[in-house]
């Protein structure tokens, strides 16, 4: 027999090249195609993956991730507080995007509708739900402690101590709580324990007190800020309007340097604590505390509530004024007098009409 002939190449080994490089080709384009088609395939998984709405055990649905947890921690977290969602899922889908180490500790509340990748944008702007608790001026410790007490987003850490153990866990240095802590309203994750709030209320107190302190009148007869905090609490209950707040420190000031009785119903209260059930008596003016200003000169040794920031500034910084009384008169403002005869002719006019 002859040589063989080729149709596409002038020899045999032309032709035998020719089949490889062809088979070659086809074999590349089809491993291509394979993997074109599983690159879609994947995408399209991944797709799905982000935008599905995941299933919820409850509607809303409430977690906490903790301060310093990892992406794979918050992921079981989620897992545990009843979505559906695998936490291995959350955890590839943060390392692919690049946001595994942005997650922010906090609260969060989440609702039907939500899918994976809206859920990891969530925990990436740190998008957390806060509880609120305000503490209002003029308000007791004993109110504050019943605020918190009351909270359905807080741990109760403090209920069952006493105000002494409370003071001790945060540090302080003082004996006794009221007018520590600053009124104020103060946001928080929820589940968050009762002393953070604590912690950071007596720690507003602090710096305010020092920096009216710093600043105070040069002649106020006030030794410490202790005292001045005394004074500004007995400010803060006093004052029915705010206009009327500096002229009230006044009086009070004035009648310290006096040596006066301050003669302050709101102490008398105060010493009275629970027993006290809404009506001032003679009698109670008249049956000595230690924070009776009718029967015992000077302060009271403890504050009687929370002052806020005007009554601290008031107390530091009375106007100079020869006012030694005040009574209500009866729509939150004060009738201010100089004389005993003047202020009686007013107690007559608002207080006995």
């Amino acid at each position: 027999m002859g040589d063989h002939e080729c149709y596409y190449c002038a020899t045999g080994a032309d032709c035998a090249r020719s089949v490889f490089i062809q088979v070659v080709m086809r074999t590349f384009k089809l491993i291509l195609l394979v993997l074109i088609l599983a690159f879609l395939a994947v995408i399209a998984g991944v797709s799905w993956f982000t935008v599905r709405h995941l299933p919820m055990r409850s509607d809303p649905t409430t977690f906490s991730v903790p301060a310093g947890a990892s992406l794979r921690t918050a992921a079981q977290v989620i897992a545990a507080a009843g979505i559906d969602l695998p936490a291995w899922q959350l955890e590839l889908l943060g390392r692919v995007l690049g946001r595994s180490s942005k997650i922010k500790a906090g609260s969060y509340e989440v609702e039907e509708g939500l899918t994976a990748l809206a859920l990891l944008d969530t925990l990436t702007r740190g998008d957390v739900t806060q509880g609120e608790l305000v503490l209002v001026e003029g308000k007791t410790f004993r109110q504050f402690r019943a605020a918190m007490n009351e909270h359905p987003d807080l741990a109760h850490d403090s209920l069952k101590l006493s105000d002494t153990q409370v003071l001790a866990r945060l540090g302080a240095k003082e004996s006794h709580p009221e007018g520590l802590f600053f009124p104020d309203t103060y946001l928080f994750n929820k589940g968050s324990s009762d002393f953070d709030v604590l912690r950071r209320a007596y720690k507003a107190m602090q710096p305010r007190l020092a920096a009216v302190w710093d600043g105070r009148e040069s002649t106020l007869p006030i030794k410490t800020p202790y005292e001045l905090l005394i004074l500004a609490s007995i400010v803060e209950k006093e004052t029915g309007i705010p206009a009327d707040r500096p002229q009230v420190a006044a009086v009070f000031v004035n009648r310290l340097r006096r040596g006066m009785l301050l003669q302050t119903d709101p102490t008398v209260i105060y010493g009275l604590g629970e027993r006290f059930d809404g009506n001032l008596r003679k009698v109670d003016l008249q049956t000595d505390t230690p924070w009776n200003t009718y029967t015992r000169p000077g302060l009271p040794p403890t504050p009687i509530a929370m002052p806020g920031q005007a009554a601290l500034q008031a107390a530091a910084m009375p106007p100079p004024s020869d006012m030694l009384y005040f009574v209500a008169r009866g729509d939150g403002s004060s009738e201010f007098s100089t004389s005993l005869d003047e202020h009686n002719i007013a107690v007559a006019k608002y207080q006995k009409r």
